[in-house]
């Protein structure tokens, strides 16, 4: 297929989204590390030559509770250099989930992300599956820390009531979700007309495995790569989540913007994964 008819069907992709997000009130949205990856943070699992350089161990080992505990050090060497991203701003999927929320039809987000970007876009109703690096609690006294303390923070960060040692409210490997959170995803994923999954593989489990809850009337899939749940889908679209977000329009008589404009990390036009 031509670059021209790959754009043309792009651009009918994203007509039938709008159409299907015009006549639905009960949305809900399922991301993953590729809406993140829109505004500049990389993806964890990403490994090359200078990673090897760093780190003696791969990511999924040096972000599990044993490493935590183990080598706590080098964790934090870790997560203060990888996980960190605190000048990341919302790209153009966080800011449309958002408007999506505040015009009634997006019910609940879903995020494996732990950037708190939705919320920097305004969306109220988000669910971390994997909790969030703004929230940071003393192992010892429970003391609350945001992230600006633990990215100031030197080696291990400590608490300064107690002296204790500070751990991010994130899901390490070997660690469960949590159980209200998955309640809730649930609950949320159950009613929805209308399931979103963007930006993700759907590699990671159990979080990947909420998604046969969802018993609704139209499945969509926004994802560069291919996903388990592709053949499942109503609607498949092979692109940039911020791309093809930003150029959804709410208003009736608009129609959709041009989703193969070239954009900037600002408005979702870096590769996610």
């Amino acid at each position: 297929m031509t670059e021209g008819m790959e754009g043309i069907v792009l651009e009918d992709q994203v007509k039938k989204l709008q159409e299907i997000i015009r006549e639905s009130n009960h949305i809900v949205f399922f991301g993953g590390a590729g809406v993140s990856t829109e505004s500049g943070i990389p993806d964890f699992r990403s490994v090359d030559g200078l990673y090897h350089m760093k780190y003696d161990y791969p990511p999924e080992t040096i972000l599990s509770h044993t490493f935590f505990l183990r080598r706590t050090e080098e964790f934090y060497r870790f997560y203060h250099d990888k996980m960190l991203c605190l000048d990341a701003e919302p790209n153009a999927a966080h800011r449309k989930l958002a408007e999506l929320e505040a015009k009634g039809k997006l019910k609940a987000v879903i995020t494996q992300n732990i950037d708190g970007l939705h919320q920097l876009a305004g969306s109220k109703r988000v669910l971390e599956l994997h909790g969030s690096v703004h929230r940071n609690y003393c192992m010892k006294c429970g003391a609350f820390y945001d992230a600006h303390y633990m990215k100031a923070a030197q080696g291990v960060p400590r608490c300064e009531k107690c002296g204790g040692i500070i751990k991010p409210d994130v899901v390490l490997y070997e660690e469960g979700l949590d159980q209200q959170t998955l309640n809730d995803s649930v609950s949320f994923l159950s009613q929805a007309d209308v399931l979103i999954i963007g930006g993700t593989s759907l590699a990671v489990y159990p979080a990947a495995g909420l998604i046969d809850y969802f018993q609704g009337k139209h499945l969509i899939v926004i994802n560069k790569s291919a996903t388990p749940r592709d053949g499942f889908a109503d609607l498949l679209i092979q692109g940039s989540i911020g791309q093809v977000l930003g150029a959804v329009s709410l208003d009736e008589q608009e129609e959709p913007g041009n989703p193969n404009r070239e954009g900037t990390a600002a408005d979702g036009g870096e590769d996610g994964k």
